[in-house]
């Protein structure tokens, strides 16, 4: 691993990545952030960088973007042998539609994801189909496929298994299904940190508290809230989202986390009891289109007015990455499933 002369991108090298070198950010706990410039935007989605005897990159973000994150990696003096790990807190293309394109520029890196989603990264086409559906256009325009990455290549990990990145530095991964039913959040042991991928939640630039992210296929409330839970017995230092970067302090950011997931469920399930007519079926059509309308005059004053103004991305970031109406269509599927009796323990 080469080492950077300084805090400044090597642009040298990143231009022999093919992309000039996206925003870098350094913490005060060692932790790097590269922006992954989805979309074209900053501050969408984080990959975050571990340093260690076997260094270990947190999330990769989308296909579309992967470039910036492969100039990234360069400019931080990261040569093709050197990546360790790729850790992805679950398979949603915003986090991992990257990865075979990682796997393919650093070939001796291991790709660790839960044992529930790893099939679907060494055969994404389930996968790819599925995101085509649900994103549409936004599929060809932001994110892209996922590519195969070899069996061999693929570590899957169940709940409190651990990397060792080397000189007693370990990262524990922790089962936190809700947001999906793959999703692990990882625990630097090192620094304290925590980081939630999805499961606490988005605070994007301009964003005055923290959304909980509730999609479909398979969010689950009470999966959700243990998740939170689970962090918070851990006390970490800090908190890192994907979406975007730390939130402090951290017991204050979880706390806030799980009043907002209560009252986006209690809002959103008394808009959908609103639906239901005399026979319990709401009229067809209507149903979603009420709750994720009767969610986003209830949630409009989340984004700062002051920021919309002065940031022309401010609103963009949040419609594409945590808009009303998808979080509308997961809570609605999982009030249907549980008022039917289908609804698992995790999803």
């Amino acid at each position: 691993m080469r080492e950077p002369d300084d805090d400044r991108a090597d642009t040298g090298s990143a231009e022999e990545a093919g992309a000039a070198a996206p925003p870098i950010e350094r913490y005060d706990d060692g932790v790097i952030a590269i922006d992954t410039l989805t979309a074209g935007m900053t501050s969408v989605t984080a990959g975050y960088l571990l340093t260690a005897p076997r260094p270990a990159l947190i999330e990769c973000g989308p296909a579309l973007s992967i470039d910036n994150v492969v100039a990234g990696l360069r400019a931080l003096g990261m040569d093709p042998s050197d990546l360790a790990y790729l850790v992805l807190t679950h398979i949603h293309l915003d986090h991992a539609g990257g990865a075979g394109d990682i796997a393919e520029a650093f070939p001796d890196a291991t790709i660790v994801v839960s044992d529930v989603g790893a099939r679907h990264l060494h055969d994404p086409e389930r996968l790819n189909r599925s995101a085509a559906q649900v994103y549409g256009p936004l599929y060809d325009d932001v994110y892209g496929a996922c590519t195969p990455i070899a069996a061999e290549r693929i570590r899957g990990v169940a709940d409190r298994d651990t990397i060792d990145l080397g000189g007693g530095r370990t990262l524990e991964l922790l089962y936190t299904p809700g947001h999906a039913k793959h999703h692990i959040g990882v625990h630097d042991h090192d620094t304290g940190a925590i980081f939630s991928g999805d499961s606490v939640g988005v605070k994007l630039p301009g964003m005055t508290v923290l959304r909980p992210a509730t999609p479909p296929a398979d969010f689950h409330l009470e999966a959700a809230l243990a998740s939170l839970g689970r962090y918070r017995e851990r006390a970490p230092a800090r908190v890192y989202l994907a979406h975007y970067g730390p939130v402090d302090p951290p017991e204050a950011a979880l706390a806030e986390a799980d009043e907002r997931l209560r009252l986006w469920a209690s809002v959103a399930e008394a808009a959908y009891l609103e639906t239901l007519d005399a026979t319990g079926t709401p009229p067809t059509g209507t149903e979603l289109d009420h709750v994720a309308e009767t969610l986003r005059r209830r949630f409009h004053d989340e984004v700062d007015a002051g920021a919309l103004e002065t940031d022309p991305d401010a609103q963009r970031r949040v419609d594409l990455l945590n808009d009303t109406r998808s979080n509308a269509a997961g809570l609605l599927r999982y009030f249907h499933r549980r008022d039917a009796g289908t609804l698992t323990e995790v999803g």
